[in-house]
């Protein structure tokens, strides 16, 4: 029995030596997952708007009401351009360091950083943002990697923009990629606004109690070249004087008058119906044919003295409604621009007195606003009073160009 235990237990510890095989077996490798470096979009939306400045008001717009009445591609200090554009980073929105409106001699990214940009609040994408992605449009909102933004380009003086400019909205992202707006705009930011005047307003040994008349004077508009800017013209004066120590009278005291008292700013309105009365608003030098009453140029000292003729095109003063038989009109009294003059002052009024050449919203009268280089020719009549001495030769006529 021993013998054969001991042999049991020899045979136990070679089983016991044995190794188990197993019936599966594994392993393993690194992954390396990049994203794309997605570049920005941006896309320009369903708002765009020229803002009035708050400094000198339009015609029929004022302190930062949309500028209708610029139809032409210039803007002038504190006048505005703003727009509302969807910016987009499928990184992830915060990826996006700044939306900015730029300024530069050219389209595309990295001109000059001038504004920065407004988040505003949104929750859907506008159908006008026609945002996609090469073909596939955006529909579904997602905060994730979408926001909205309003951009307020304002002009600047004249000191740091002048000139022609390239102007857009760009989203830039952290990571230095960046992206503009399609729509880059072209803009001639703080032209000069001029007027010429060729030729002189000189009367030469008149006699007192008649009627003469002057050379014709060219006022044109004499804006930067390219500018584009439309000027609406007028006119106003002062009375006249004798600069030296003298006996001057003309004809009761050492003044000749522009016109009558009705054209004074505290006589004129902002009403067209401020120049219906014929007596007191038509041109009175030398209309004793019409007008009964009329002692004119016979010691007459207020009356209008000084009236003018002027041409555009197939326009003139002829039929205007301020106009005497010759087709010349009174000048009002005015040493600077006043909004009354947008009815009382303009150089050429068409007839029927009521503009009615629409720009943007507002109305102007036909022959009265001029293109770059585009000229009024003017003709001055004066009704010199008897009696009456003296050189009158120190005061104004003034003529203003207003740019729409």
């Amino acid at each position: 029995m021993k013998k054969l235990f001991g042999i049991m237990t020899a045979m136990l510890l070679i089983l016991s030596v044995i190794p188990v095989i197993a019936v599966n077996t594994g392993t393993g490798i690194g992954i390396d997952i990049t994203p794309e470096a997605f570049a920005p979009r941006i896309w320009m939306c369903d708002s765009r708007a020229v803002l009035e400045d708050c400094v000198e008001e339009g015609r029929v717009t004022n302190c930062a009401t949309s500028l209708d009445e610029r139809i032409e591609n210039y803007a002038f200090e504190g006048e505005q351009i703003q727009w509302d554009v969807l910016v987009m980073d499928k990184n992830k929105i915060e990826q996006i360091q700044e939306v900015v409106g730029t300024i530069g001699s050219s389209q595309g990214e990295g001109n000059d950083i001038e504004v920065e940009c407004r988040k505003i609040v949104a929750a859907a994408i506008p159908l006008s943002c026609n945002a996609r992605i090469d073909e596939q449009p955006l529909t579904v909102w997602d905060s994730d990697v979408m926001a909205m933004y309003t951009c307020t380009f304002t002009v600047e003086t004249p000191d740091s923009m002048y000139g022609e400019y390239f102007l857009t909205a760009e989203a830039i992202g952290a990571d230095g990629l960046s992206a503009t707006m399609d729509e880059n705009e072209y803009w001639f930011l703080n032209p000069t606004v001029a007027l010429k005047v060729d030729g002189d307003l000189t009367f030469s040994d008149v006699r007192p109690g008649s009627v003469s008349y002057s050379d014709t004077l060219l006022v044109g508009n004499d804006a930067d070249e390219g500018s584009g800017v439309l000027l609406d013209m007028f006119i106003s004066g002062t009375d006249f004087y004798d600069p030296s120590p003298s006996d001057a009278k003309c004809p009761t005291s050492n003044r000749l008058k522009l016109s009558q008292d009705a054209r004074s700013q505290a006589s004129l309105g902002a009403n067209l119906a401020s120049r219906v009365n014929v007596s007191t608003n038509d041109c009175n030098v030398d209309t004793a044919n019409i007008i009964a009453t009329f002692t004119g140029l016979s010691g007459v000292d207020n009356n209008d003295h000084l009236c003018y003729f002027a041409t555009n095109g197939a326009y003139s003063t002829l039929t205007d409604g301020r106009a005497d038989p010759e087709g010349y009109v009174p000048i009002v009294y005015s040493d600077e621009f006043t909004r009354d003059f947008y009815n009382d002052a303009e150089i050429i009024v068409e007839g029927g007195m009521a503009p009615s050449l629409s720009i943007g919203g507002g109305l102007y009268h036909h022959g009265n606003v001029l293109s770059p280089g585009a000229e009024q020719a003017i003709t001055f009549k004066l009704g010199l009073p008897e009696p009456c001495i003296g050189d009158f030769s120190a005061g104004q006529i003034y003529f203003w160009g207003e740019a729409i």
